[in-house]
């Protein structure tokens, strides 16, 4: 495999390296724990990120009526 060196800055380091990628998976883990309760509880079938209150509280209701 050819790796080329990026040319975004000057240590010639990638995103991935500043450690953003262990915590990224998270994300996607909340919003599925979200969504699971939701669709369990509420019969909500979806919600899109964010899930702030605001957002849980209308896809109830919406999925109440």
């Amino acid at each position: 495999m050819v790796r080329f060196p990026p040319i975004m800055n000057a240590l010639g380091i990638k995103g991935a390296g500043a450690g953003e990628a262990g915590t990224i998976g998270g994300c996607g883990a909340v919003m599925n724990a979200v969504g699971d309760a939701l669709r369990r509880g509420a019969g909500v079938a979806h919600i899109d990120m964010s899930a702030t209150p605001d957002r849980v509280w209308r896809a109830i209701q919406a999925a109440q009526t």
